[in-house]
């Protein structure tokens, strides 16, 4: 070796360098760049797949809206009278509180003067003047005809623009109001007859069964049996709409049920027939409300019978304030057909 080293130099060649391995940190470089590369491409593939998992996500959405949607729209319906119909309401509510204040008015005047002569009549007349008396049982009779006639207008009034079951005591109240007013143009007057101590015992006994019999006779008439509420005409409304198309329904005159069609043989023998929108229907004030026979009158008319029928003529029960056929409650959303 000491020989070639000599030769090399004596020919002023420099020695060939050996190729050598890359330094250490070189390698770790190298390392580094790929491992680089590989989050990148790592990084990218997740963003890829996140991109692509968020795409299918996304339509889930809008089932979750629909859902939403389908449940504000079984909500229960609004009954809103129309304009006419409620200034026929009001027409008749301020006409049946003047008659009733009139009915006060007069059992106030047969307390406080018919009963209470004065002495020198008393005294020519040997006890209670006659004509006092027969004054007595036509005022009776007077106050009886003016509450039963404002009662008849009062609920009326309130078919043509009834007021929500939401409220029970507001609900009584305006429904029954007729039933109440009697009463009180009735009760302190019988009262007071009875205890009159000018009366002989013939003439107060009849005095107080006429005042009695006229007062229950008032009550009796100024009470609603089904009263109507604006669920229930709201109801109704929607299922003839819902069942037929369009919310017209058909009642003979003096009649309590609404038909579906003309053509149904509960018509066949009524020489009247009307027909109208179930809101004009209850606004005659004897309306029940629509057939339960659902089933029948609908294939009787030519029209499809849903399936969920039951649930219909169930959420009908619940808006009038009936139960079911088996006594319990039923479904409380609109069990649209």
């Amino acid at each position: 070796m000491s020989n070639t080293l000599r030769g090399m130099a004596s020919t002023g060649k420099k020695p060939a360098k050996t190729p050598a391995s890359k330094p250490a940190s070189t390698k770790k470089e190298a390392a580094a760049a790929l491992d680089a590369d590989a989050v990148e491409a790592a990084t990218t593939d997740t963003a890829a797949d996140t991109v692509t998992d968020t795409t299918a996500v996304e339509p889930t959405a809008e089932p979750a809206v629909k859902k939403a949607s389908k449940k504000k729209a079984a909500a229960p319906p609004i009954f809103t009278p129309t304009a006419e119909a409620k200034s026929k309401a009001t027409t008749h509510r301020i006409v049946a509180l003047i008659l009733w204040l009139a009915a006060i008015g007069l059992e106030a005047f047969a307390i406080f003067w018919v009963l209470r002569p004065p002495f020198d009549e008393m005294a020519a007349d040997h006890g209670f003047p006659q004509w006092r008396w027969w004054l007595l049982i036509g005022l009776i009779v007077v106050i009886g005809v003016l509450a039963v006639i404002g009662s008849q207008l009062w609920k009326k009034a309130n078919h043509l623009d009834p007021a929500s079951n939401k409220q029970p005591v507001r609900f009584f109240v305006q429904n029954q109001l007729g039933a109440i007013i009697s009463i009180i143009a009735f009760l302190p007057l019988v009262i007071m007859i009875f205890n009159n101590k000018d009366m002989d015992a013939k003439q107060k006994n009849i005095a107080g069964i006429v005042g009695i019999a006229v007062a229950l006779a008032s009550t009796l008439l100024g009470v609603d049996f089904k009263p109507l509420s604006q669920e229930q005409a709201a109801v109704e409304s929607q299922v003839v709409t819902q069942l037929m198309g369009h919310d017209e329904v058909w009642w003979s005159h003096g009649g309590h049920v609404m038909h579906l069609c003309e053509t149904v043989p509960a018509l066949a023998n009524s020489a009247n027939v009307e027909s109208g929108t179930t809101a004009q229907a209850f606004a005659t004030g004897h309306m029940d409300g629509i057939t339960l026979q659902l089933a029948q009158e609908l294939t009787q008319c030519g029209q499809p019978v849903p399936d969920n029928l039951p649930d219909i003529l169930t959420w009908v029960r619940q808006a009038r304030g009936d139960l079911n056929d088996n006594g319990t409650g039923g479904v409380t959303d609109n069990p649209t057909p």
